[in-house]
């Protein structure tokens, strides 16, 4: 056998061949770095599903002299939110104001407040900067404890 292939024929045949496998080894090392690279690429930044307003007019609401505001943004086709309308409601007091809007009945204020989720609960400050926010349905003493710290941060 070594007498079909001359001698310089066989050493640049085999030169061939080890560029080639080379040439094959480089590849698969730089696909399977790209793959590694790949997987470790942070996720992109998560986005609220329903963002919570950052502010309000309190002249949009009602008493917008009250220091406190409590707007629930709500819809009737919304099973929860007939509770939260009633726990938002139970907060109504001299220095807390309570307003429940209704998605079909005041659509011109989901609109520009870019309502996207209800039930939503905010509570807003005297200078209608939002303290706290909830999205979905929360329990009475979520929405307390959110108001006595909004206070207690003011004083």
């Amino acid at each position: 056998m070594s007498g079909d292939i001359p001698t310089g024929g066989r050493i640049r045949f085999l030169g061939v061949v080890s560029r080639l496998v080379l040439a094959l080894v480089v590849i698969v090392v730089a696909v399977v770095a790209a793959r590694l690279l790949e997987r470790r690429r942070p996720a992109p930044p998560t986005r609220d599903a329903y963002p919570v307003p950052a502010q309000l007019d309190r002249q949009d609401f009602p008493r917008p002299d009250a220091p406190w505001l409590f707007v629930l943004f709500s819809s009737r086709t919304c099973d929860s939110c007939g509770p939260m309308a009633l726990r938002v409601a139970a907060l109504e007091a001299e220095a807390v104001a309570t307003v429940d809007v209704e998605a079909q009945a005041d659509k011109a204020l989901h609109d520009r407040y870019r309502i996207e989720g209800v039930p939503m609960v905010v509570l807003a400050d005297a200078d209608g900067v939002v303290r706290a926010g909830f999205v979905g349905s929360v329990d009475s003493w979520e929405l307390e404890d959110a108001l006595a710290k909004a206070q207690a941060e003011s004083a």
